[in-house]
């Protein structure tokens, strides 16, 4: 099994507390150990308003953040869970991504999907399309990234995007153009993209839900005449690790506190509840026990979001410790 991490950018409350004029030294810090462990990847995601509920709090944007990691990282790869193809001019982007994997070296992901934060797309004046339109706003940006990536140019009069000879030059370093992500479950559109486009899928959800799309996905595939064993599959985990069952239970009721004062008791409470279920709580044997079983369903890379890791890395090290040897 491969592994990433993600690095707190404020998005889930992660950096409170914390001096804004610090922030990036403590990305930049978690980043570089991140470079030196054991992990493949390292991932933030792509918001501008804290969630669950928007606020004052930073959270500090995705693709600068990537250019800012390629250039003080040397081995890891560096991914986004995921771009919305709303945000940002497609072939704007593909340029965008191309200059990073350059400054990287070849080390840039793109991980891309339809988006949902209702409250950061018409606050940023972008509106928020009905989900068919978000859809055929992925297709047609996947289109034209993968064109630009592999041809140098982009041509392409759609629904949603027109461009017409957009120059994509340098190409990226990495040969056949920047790795796709497609996130998401869809299983009419977005696993379609994925068996069309993607080198990896990304999307959740209990084993049995999770055995039903790698099944729609793979018949995707066969549709097309494309080997589903080329795309990896992939989940990401809310993940707090201890040495007892007690520890780790500590370890989240510190999170929680953290959290209540800016999302309330219900929604502090629910949280609590998604990561009592998530796969990746509680020790390190448990862990691996229930990673192994995900392994054996088809999920070949699991991207792990520890939420004390601006304050605590021990969690994360004890993760590094005992649960990727174990897995990797």
């Amino acid at each position: 099994m491969r592994f990433g991490t993600f690095i707190p950018q404020g998005w889930r409350f992660d950096l409170v507390g914390i001096d804004p004029n610090e922030h990036w030294n403590t990305m930049r810090g978690l980043a570089e150990r991140a470079d030196a462990g054991p992990w493949e990847s390292l991932w933030v995601y792509d918001h501008f308003h804290t969630t669950p509920v928007p606020s004052e709090e930073a959270t500090h944007e995705a693709w600068t953040l990537m250019s800012a990691f390629a250039a003080s990282t040397r081995r890891i790869r560096l991914g986004q869970m995921c771009t919305c193809m709303g945000y940002r001019n497609p072939a704007y982007l593909a340029k965008v991504a191309a200059t990073v994997d350059h400054v990287s070296g070849g080390r840039v992901e793109m991980g891309i999907g339809g988006g949902w934060y209702e409250h950061e797309w018409r606050a940023y004046g972008y509106g928020f399309p009905e989900v068919p339109e978000r859809l055929r706003m992925l297709r047609e940006g996947v289109d034209i990234m993968r064109q630009a990536w592999t041809t140098g140019t982009a041509t392409l009069d759609g629904r949603e995007y027109q461009v017409d000879g957009a120059i994509v030059r340098p190409l990226p370093v990495q040969d056949g153009g920047i790795p796709l992500w497609i996130a998401g479950a869809g299983e009419k559109v977005t696993l379609k993209i994925a068996a069309q486009y993607g080198r990896y899928t990304n999307f959740a959800g209990a084993i049995e839900e999770f055995d039903h799309k790698a099944a729609v996905l793979r018949g995707h595939c066969e549709n097309i005449g494309r080997d589903a064993g080329e795309i990896t599959m992939s989940s990401n985990f809310n993940t707090i690790v201890g040495a007892t069952e007690a520890e780790a239970r500590d370890r989240l009721a510190a999170v929680k506190d953290r959290l209540l004062p800016f999302v309330g008791p219900d929604r502090a409470d629910a949280i609590e509840h998604d990561y009592l279920g998530s796969d990746a709580f509680g020790t390190p044997e448990q862990i691996v026990e229930k990673l192994r079983l995900r392994g054996e369903h088809g999920m070949g890379y699991s991207i792990h979001y520890f939420p004390e890791l601006a304050y605590d890395p021990s969690g994360l090290e004890l993760f590094e410790r005992e649960v990727i040897p174990a897995l990797g």
